[in-house]
């Protein structure tokens, strides 16, 4: 591998919440460790904490009740935590999850493992067994007796920073360490577990100070000369991701200024407009094979990749992809840069991509143009074709309609679920502006989409529509927390009665007679049944009419859409993957 690793240099931004901050000084009124806690959440900028309740969590429970942040009670800690992960990315704010003890601790993990792949700030505050409780067979018992600590109550894979708190005197590490952690780009999820009994008990020392600054990455001025010097060498390409997010605006004026093509991961839609002239296509899975015509036709010397890991799902790690000279790739991780394709050559650049990119257009020549005379190949992204041969909905005509009543009809902000659902919808749909379409295609879990968009609905105090599956929506869902608090989110699913991403993958890679079966859920008589609405579809025709319902109602929604489960999803790319990593039946 020939990585060439850049210095960068810190670049320190805005203080946050400096008008909250408490004195120094003794607290003018006595606080409880739960109160403490929670007044620490709360000056850092917590607005949400959502979770399950509990009797070990009860004084935290109560603090938070108590306080300025919206407690959401759900029905399962995992939904409580893919909730948090989906409102941290529309509200830039850190969550809390609580939980009690045991169960409520591993229920969540599922999601905070999400949240730690997702690159988002979530904190999770729990319950452990007081101390003198501990060995004894306590109910739902929490330590070392019952639980392996390692990972769970200490930092490493899970967690960026775990600890349990035996004393009100370690509230001032602990309140340093979240606010270094929340300050740092990037995400941070932590666990900070405490003690029945400490959190009732009084607080003996003053109330730490929140300092809370975000330090931003940058390179150095030699690292954008250089940078600038080689992509001036000739037509390039810019391959983005979602860690680009928030430079939408200048990665624009550099793509136009130099005529370069432009392509982006799933996560990455809308970050540059898909309908613009310069856009290539999606990458990976549910991608477009307009992307390896271009690599293909026109493999330009150097790809600029802006915030995206390269990792599976955005490239399948395909040699297609690799340009002839190098990537330049930029990122706020410095262990990213390098790692998909090792033995390519990489000038690996440390920085935030939004200063990155307004430093090279700040250097790069105003009339230097680089776009080749070829002209550039467009993915295509729907031709819709009625099938009269089966009466069940085609999963393209629903993405057609969706595309024409809820992304260009609405402001509303699109989630797809893991599976076949969000590889018709990466493939499918189109964004002209970032901040509307959200996947998540690392950690993958099912049910992160059907509770997430209930976070995401509630930070961004608007629609939030999820396109899932029947099997994610039996999984996982928390339909009567939006009914409980009445949150405008809407659930399209996606219901073929099996797990189609499974059975049609399977069948690829030849193993045959897989029983990925489902009974036939009617989701308007559950949802109805918690207290929602909703509209069963069974003709195309009849689409249109549901989906408008659903974008105009304020109340938590539900469209149970009946799709033909015989059509392929454009998932062809995983599957190829699969059989390179050795998941095809040798046997047949």
């Amino acid at each position: 591998m020939n990585v060439k690793f850049q210095d960068t240099q810190a670049n320190t931004t805005k203080q946050l919440n400096s008008s909250k901050q408490p004195s120094h000084g003794k607290p003018s009124q006595t606080f409880s460790v739960a109160e403490a806690v929670v007044k620490i959440l709360e000056d850092m900028g917590v607005q949400y904490a959502f979770g399950v309740s509990g009797g070990a969590i009860a004084p935290v429970w109560v603090a938070l009740h108590q306080s300025p942040i919206q407690v959401l009670h759900f029905r399962h800690e995992a939904g409580a935590a893919f909730a948090a992960i989906e409102a941290h990315f529309a509200s830039d704010r850190p969550v809390v999850v609580f939980t009690t003890t045991g169960p409520g601790i591993t229920n969540a993990l599922t999601g905070l493992l999400a949240a730690r792949w997702e690159g988002a700030k979530v904190i999770l505050v729990s319950a452990s067994t007081s101390a003198p409780q501990r060995g004894r067979w306590a109910c739902q018992e929490t330590s070392t007796y019952t639980m392996p600590s390692t990972g769970i109550f200490t930092s490493g894979q899970i967690f960026h920073y775990a600890t349990t708190l035996e004393s009100c005197d370690e509230l001032p590490e602990v309140s340093q360490r979240l606010a270094l952690g929340l300050g740092q780009p990037g995400g941070f999820v932590a666990h900070i577990s405490i003690p029945t009994n400490i959190q009732t008990s009084s607080l003996e020392t003053s109330l730490p100070r929140v300092t809370l600054c975000h330090a931003m990455a940058t390179a150095s001025k030699e690292i954008i000369a250089e940078c600038v010097q080689l992509l001036s060498e000739g037509p390039f390409a810019i391959w983005i991701g979602f860690g680009a997010r928030d430079a939408a605006e200048e990665i624009r004026e550099l793509a136009e200024r130099t005529g370069s093509a432009v392509m982006c991961s799933p996560r990455g839609k809308g970050i540059f407009p898909e309908d613009h002239p310069q856009f290539v296509g999606i990458t990976g899975f549910g991608g477009h094979e307009s992307v390896l015509r271009y690599m293909d036709q026109q493999r330009p010397r150097h790809i600029l990749v802006l915030g995206t890991r390269l990792g599976e799902f955005t490239s399948f790690w395909n040699p297609a992809m690799i340009p002839k000279q190098s990537f330049l790739h930029v990122d706020i991780d410095p262990k990213v840069p390098g790692t998909a394709y090792p033995s390519v050559e990489t000038l690996a650049i440390h920085s935030d991509v939004r200063l990155f990119v307004k430093a090279v257009l700040k250097d790069f020549p105003e009339n230097l143009s680089l776009s080749t005379t070829l002209s550039l190949p467009r993915p295509v992204h729907n031709n819709v074709v009625h099938s009269r041969t089966c009466d069940l909905v085609l999963p393209n005509i629903l993405m057609n309609v969706i595309q024409q009543v809820i992304v260009e009809g609405s402001d509303a902000l699109v989630i797809a679920e893991g599976g076949n659902s969000f590889a018709w919808a990466i493939n499918l749909l189109q964004f002209a502006k970032p901040g509307r379409f959200r996947a998540s295609t690392g950690f993958s879990a099912m049910g992160h989409t059907s509770t997430g968009i209930v976070g995401a609905a509630i930070a961004r105090q608007g629609k939030a529509v999820g396109i899932v599956g029947d099997g994610a929506m039996l999984m996982l869902n928390e339909v009567n927390t939006a009914v409980a608090y009445q949150i405008p989110a809407v659930w399209i699913v996606l219901n073929d009665g099996r797990y189609n991403m499974c059975e049609q993958g399977m069948m690829y890679v030849g193993f045959k007679d897989i029983d990925a079966m489902i009974p036939q859920a009617d989701f308007v008589k559950i949802a109805q049944g918690m207290g929602a609405d909703g509209i069963r579809v069974e003709r195309e025709y009849d689409i249109q009419a549901a989906l408008e319902k659903a974008i105009a109602t304020n109340s938590p929604f539900v469209v149970d859409v009946v799709i033909d489960p015989t059509q392929i999803a454009p998932t062809q790319s995983r599957n190829k993957s699969l059989i390179s990593q050795g998941a095809n039946n040798i046997l047949r």
